[in-house]
């Protein structure tokens, strides 16, 4: 026999019940709501990865202006080569963080044993928006010059990051002319003010013919990383067409006056690697590094 007790319950439970057609409206909010947090919070993260990018930027410029300042206003040797002096040796990508080999007994193959006394964390040397950290970037930066690679039999591995890095560097432009980087914190004749930007770049032997960066953009896949290289974002091999579209990225870069700006990929000026100390001579089309994009204000 239902007793008033139980008669009572059962009306403030269907009093307080959501209907099938509440639930629906509830449901339909949450999910409207979502679909407008979601892209925002998303555009959130990509800001605040690009503030830490920009501040990675300032801490490098900040460094090697830093070590210009202890040794007579020279920026460090340029790491980015392949071979010693007394043989013959080029250029390599500007996105190496330890060369292959010292190029003189003078020289450091790692960017580490210039800038290590003024940046300690290996995290302010590597793009946020690259698709993953490289598995030894601390170990390889505190190694510096004996850097060994533990998974390899090499006694001497060379370690490819996500910056590039212009101090020192000579690549070929457009119309026989020379990109210099800056030797002097007070500048030189033709050399360029830029130290240090992210990396974009165009028929790497990673990806060939493709545009490869550690920035993402759009249908970008992910190059994993070897024992050599960082991971990058690829936009692999065309499809139905010869030639690629220049994909849309944001990327950074820094310069001598300290100062770090932004810029767009449409702005950015193609130099290609030279395989003469002078460069003088670059890399044929398929073959190395390929081509890397430098910022407008060069």
């Amino acid at each position: 026999m239902e007793t008033s007790g139980n008669r009572q319950l059962k009306s403030l439970l269907n009093e307080t019940a959501f209907t099938l057609i509440e639930l629906l409206v509830v449901i339909s909010i949450i999910s409207l709501l979502m679909g407008i947090l979601l892209p925002a919070l998303r555009q959130a993260r990509i800001r605040a990865k690009n503030i830490i990018n920009q501040s990675n930027q300032k801490q490098i410029v900040t460094a090697a202006n830093c070590f210009a300042a202890d040794n007579d206003e020279r920026y460090p040797q340029s790491v980015a080569t392949i071979g010693t002096i007394d043989v013959f040796w080029n250029w390599q990508e500007p996105t190496m963080m330890t060369g292959h080999r010292k190029r003189s007994p003078l020289t450091h193959r790692a960017v580490s044993e210039y800038l290590g006394k003024y940046i300690s964390d290996a995290d302010s040397t590597f793009c946020t928006n690259s698709p993953e950290k490289y598995k030894f970037l601390q170990k390889s930066w505190d190694a510096g010059d004996q850097w060994d690679n533990p998974e390899t039999a090499s006694l001497s591995d060379p370690m490819i990051g996500t910056y590039c890095y212009y101090w020192g560097y000579i690549g070929c432009l457009e119309n026989g002319r020379k990109f210099k980087g800056p030797s002097r914190s007070f500048g030189g004749y033709g050399e360029s003010k830029l130290l240090v930007s992210c990396y974009l770049g165009y028929d790497h032997w990673r990806s060939p013919k493709s545009f490869i960066s550690c920035e993402e953009f759009k249908s970008a896949a992910v190059i994993p990383e070897t024992w050599v290289s960082s991971a990058y974002w690829s936009s692999g091999k065309p499809k139905n067409s010869s030639k690629l579209t220049m994909p849309e990225i944001k990327l950074t870069a820094g310069f001598t006056d300290g100062h770090v700006e932004s810029f767009k990929s449409s702005e950015t000026i193609p130099m290609r690697v030279s395989i003469t100390p002078d460069g003088s001579l670059s890399y044929p089309d398929g073959i190395g590094p390929g081509i890397v994009l430098l910022p407008p204000n060069k």
